[in-house]
Protein backbone atom coordinates (compact mmCIF):
# COMPACT_ATOMS: atom_id res chain seq x y z
CA UNK A 1 0.00 0.00 0.00
CA UNK A 2 1.43 3.38 -1.01
CA UNK A 3 1.87 6.25 1.39
CA UNK A 4 -0.72 8.31 -0.49
CA UNK A 5 -3.34 5.52 -0.20
CA UNK A 6 -2.71 5.14 3.55
CA UNK A 7 -3.02 8.89 4.12
CA UNK A 8 -6.30 9.01 2.18
CA UNK A 9 -7.68 6.04 4.17
CA UNK A 10 -6.81 7.64 7.51
CA UNK A 11 -8.41 10.88 6.40
CA UNK A 12 -11.63 9.07 5.42
CA UNK A 13 -11.79 7.18 8.74
CA UNK A 14 -11.24 10.40 10.65
CA UNK A 15 -13.99 12.15 8.72
CA UNK A 16 -16.42 9.26 9.22
CA UNK A 17 -15.59 9.08 12.94
CA UNK A 18 -16.12 12.78 13.37
CA UNK A 19 -19.45 12.65 11.57
CA UNK A 20 -20.56 9.68 13.70
CA UNK A 21 -19.68 11.49 16.91
CA UNK A 22 -21.47 14.60 15.74
CA UNK A 23 -24.53 12.57 14.75
CA UNK A 24 -24.60 10.76 18.11
CA UNK A 25 -24.30 14.05 19.95
CA UNK A 26 -27.22 15.50 17.99
CA UNK A 27 -29.35 12.42 18.74
CA UNK A 28 -28.66 12.69 22.47
CA UNK A 29 -29.50 16.38 22.50
CA UNK A 30 -32.71 15.75 20.55
CA UNK A 31 -33.83 12.88 22.77
CA UNK A 32 -33.13 14.83 25.96
CA UNK A 33 -35.16 17.79 24.76
CA UNK A 34 -38.00 15.70 23.34
CA UNK A 35 -41.23 15.61 25.36
CA UNK A 36 -44.24 13.51 24.45
CA UNK A 37 -47.60 15.21 24.04
CA UNK A 38 -48.85 13.17 27.00
CA UNK A 39 -45.83 13.72 29.25
CA UNK A 40 -46.46 14.91 32.80
CA UNK A 41 -44.81 18.25 32.06
CA UNK A 42 -47.34 18.95 29.30
CA UNK A 43 -50.35 17.47 31.07
CA UNK A 44 -49.63 19.36 34.30
CA UNK A 45 -47.48 22.35 33.31
CA UNK A 46 -48.03 24.26 36.55
CA UNK A 47 -47.60 21.33 38.95
CA UNK A 48 -44.55 20.26 40.88
CA UNK A 49 -43.50 16.72 39.96
CA UNK A 50 -41.38 16.24 43.06
CA UNK A 51 -42.56 13.52 45.43
CA UNK A 52 -43.02 14.79 48.96
CA UNK A 53 -44.12 13.03 52.13
CA UNK A 54 -47.22 14.74 53.51
CA UNK A 55 -47.05 16.10 57.02
CA UNK A 56 -49.24 14.42 59.63
CA UNK A 57 -52.54 16.20 60.23
CA UNK A 58 -52.87 18.32 63.37
CA UNK A 59 -53.78 16.54 66.57
CA UNK A 60 -57.36 16.63 67.76
CA UNK A 61 -58.47 17.38 71.28
CA UNK A 62 -58.51 13.69 72.20
CA UNK A 63 -54.89 13.25 71.10
CA UNK A 64 -55.47 11.03 68.06
CA UNK A 65 -56.12 12.20 64.51
CA UNK A 66 -55.96 8.84 62.72
CA UNK A 67 -52.33 9.21 61.64
CA UNK A 68 -50.20 6.11 62.27
CA UNK A 69 -46.45 6.27 61.49
CA UNK A 70 -45.84 2.95 59.76
CA UNK A 71 -42.08 3.14 60.33
CA UNK A 72 -42.70 2.93 64.09
CA UNK A 73 -44.64 -0.35 63.81
CA UNK A 74 -43.23 -3.87 63.74
CA UNK A 75 -44.60 -5.47 60.58
CA UNK A 76 -44.06 -9.07 59.50
CA UNK A 77 -45.46 -11.00 56.55
CA UNK A 78 -46.17 -14.70 56.26
CA UNK A 79 -47.98 -17.23 54.09
CA UNK A 80 -51.73 -16.99 54.32
CA UNK A 81 -54.00 -19.97 54.89
CA UNK A 82 -57.13 -21.00 53.07
CA UNK A 83 -58.03 -20.92 49.38
CA UNK A 84 -56.24 -18.61 47.00
CA UNK A 85 -54.79 -20.59 44.14
CA UNK A 86 -51.06 -20.65 43.49
CA UNK A 87 -50.65 -17.12 44.81
CA UNK A 88 -51.32 -18.26 48.38
CA UNK A 89 -48.28 -20.56 48.26
CA UNK A 90 -45.91 -18.03 46.67
CA UNK A 91 -46.56 -14.65 48.27
CA UNK A 92 -46.44 -13.68 51.95
CA UNK A 93 -49.79 -11.93 52.11
CA UNK A 94 -50.70 -12.45 55.77
CA UNK A 95 -49.78 -9.37 57.80
CA UNK A 96 -48.83 -9.14 61.47
CA UNK A 97 -48.62 -5.60 62.90
CA UNK A 98 -47.63 -4.91 66.49
CA UNK A 99 -46.49 -2.05 68.68
CA UNK A 100 -45.55 -1.65 72.32
CA UNK A 101 -48.46 0.05 74.04
CA UNK A 102 -46.28 1.54 76.79
CA UNK A 103 -43.45 2.86 74.59
CA UNK A 104 -45.08 4.29 71.44
CA UNK A 105 -44.45 8.00 70.95
CA UNK A 106 -47.35 8.74 68.58
CA UNK A 107 -50.02 8.19 71.25
CA UNK A 108 -50.69 10.25 74.34
CA UNK A 109 -50.26 8.78 77.81
CA UNK A 110 -54.02 8.85 78.31
CA UNK A 111 -54.66 6.76 75.19
CA UNK A 112 -51.89 4.31 76.05
CA UNK A 113 -53.37 3.77 79.50
CA UNK A 114 -56.86 3.25 78.09
CA UNK A 115 -55.56 0.75 75.53
CA UNK A 116 -53.71 -1.13 78.25
CA UNK A 117 -56.87 -1.35 80.37
CA UNK A 118 -59.26 -2.22 77.55
CA UNK A 119 -57.11 -4.85 75.82
CA UNK A 120 -55.11 -6.21 78.76
CA UNK A 121 -56.09 -9.77 77.84
CA UNK A 122 -54.70 -9.29 74.30
CA UNK A 123 -51.43 -7.57 75.21
CA UNK A 124 -48.37 -9.84 75.37
CA UNK A 125 -46.04 -10.08 78.35
CA UNK A 126 -43.67 -7.72 76.56
CA UNK A 127 -46.40 -5.09 76.23
CA UNK A 128 -47.17 -5.60 72.54
CA UNK A 129 -50.64 -5.22 71.08
CA UNK A 130 -50.94 -7.37 67.96
CA UNK A 131 -53.19 -7.01 64.94
CA UNK A 132 -53.36 -9.61 62.16
CA UNK A 133 -55.07 -9.76 58.78
CA UNK A 134 -55.35 -12.25 55.95
CA UNK A 135 -58.61 -10.78 54.69
CA UNK A 136 -57.44 -10.55 51.07
CA UNK A 137 -54.72 -12.03 48.88
CA UNK A 138 -53.02 -8.63 48.69
CA UNK A 139 -50.21 -7.77 51.09
CA UNK A 140 -50.88 -4.03 50.95
CA UNK A 141 -54.64 -4.41 51.44
CA UNK A 142 -54.08 -6.60 54.48
CA UNK A 143 -51.66 -4.03 55.88
CA UNK A 144 -54.29 -1.34 55.36
CA UNK A 145 -56.81 -3.58 57.15
CA UNK A 146 -54.47 -3.88 60.14
CA UNK A 147 -54.00 -0.11 60.30
CA UNK A 148 -57.75 0.38 60.22
CA UNK A 149 -58.13 -2.12 63.07
CA UNK A 150 -55.64 -0.07 65.09
CA UNK A 151 -57.57 3.14 64.41
CA UNK A 152 -60.86 1.47 65.35
CA UNK A 153 -59.40 0.16 68.61
CA UNK A 154 -58.02 3.57 69.56
CA UNK A 155 -61.26 5.37 68.74
CA UNK A 156 -63.20 2.76 70.71
CA UNK A 157 -61.32 3.49 73.93
CA UNK A 158 -61.77 7.24 73.36
CA UNK A 159 -65.55 7.00 73.27
CA UNK A 160 -67.14 8.37 76.40
CA UNK A 161 -69.23 5.66 78.00
CA UNK A 162 -72.55 7.10 79.05
CA UNK A 163 -74.02 5.97 82.35
CA UNK A 164 -77.38 4.30 81.94
CA UNK A 165 -80.35 5.50 83.91
CA UNK A 166 -82.22 3.00 86.14
CA UNK A 167 -85.15 3.06 83.70
CA UNK A 168 -82.89 2.16 80.76
CA UNK A 169 -81.23 -0.63 82.72
CA UNK A 170 -84.64 -2.05 83.59
CA UNK A 171 -85.70 -1.99 79.93
CA UNK A 172 -82.53 -3.81 78.91
CA UNK A 173 -83.07 -6.43 81.62
CA UNK A 174 -86.64 -7.07 80.44
CA UNK A 175 -85.51 -7.40 76.83
CA UNK A 176 -82.87 -9.93 77.80
CA UNK A 177 -85.40 -11.92 79.82
CA UNK A 178 -87.86 -11.88 76.94
CA UNK A 179 -85.18 -13.01 74.49
CA UNK A 180 -84.16 -15.84 76.85
CA UNK A 181 -87.76 -17.03 77.18
CA UNK A 182 -88.23 -17.00 73.40
CA UNK A 183 -85.01 -18.94 72.94
CA UNK A 184 -86.09 -21.59 75.45
CA UNK A 185 -89.52 -21.87 73.82
CA UNK A 186 -87.90 -22.51 70.43
CA UNK A 187 -85.64 -25.18 71.96
CA UNK A 188 -88.61 -26.93 73.57
CA UNK A 189 -90.51 -26.87 70.29
CA UNK A 190 -87.58 -28.39 68.41
CA UNK A 191 -87.14 -31.02 71.11
CA UNK A 192 -90.82 -31.96 70.86
CA UNK A 193 -90.53 -32.34 67.08
CA UNK A 194 -87.52 -34.64 67.48
CA UNK A 195 -89.34 -36.76 70.08
CA UNK A 196 -92.34 -37.13 67.76
CA UNK A 197 -90.07 -38.29 64.94
CA UNK A 198 -88.43 -40.87 67.18
CA UNK A 199 -91.83 -42.16 68.30
CA UNK A 200 -92.94 -42.53 64.67
CA UNK A 201 -89.80 -44.50 63.83
CA UNK A 202 -90.28 -46.88 66.78
CA UNK A 203 -93.91 -47.54 65.79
Amino acid sequence: MSIITQVMKNACNSAIGGNAKSLASNIVKHSSSYRSSISLEKLYPNSSLKLTTPLPPPQKDNGFNGYIPVNELEITYSRSTGPGGQNVNKVNTKVDVRFNVHEVKWLSEEIKQKLANEYKSKITKDGYLIFKSDLTRSQQLNLADCLEKIRTSIRHVLLEKKELSPETEEKIRRRLERAAKERLAIKRERSAVKNDRRADVMV
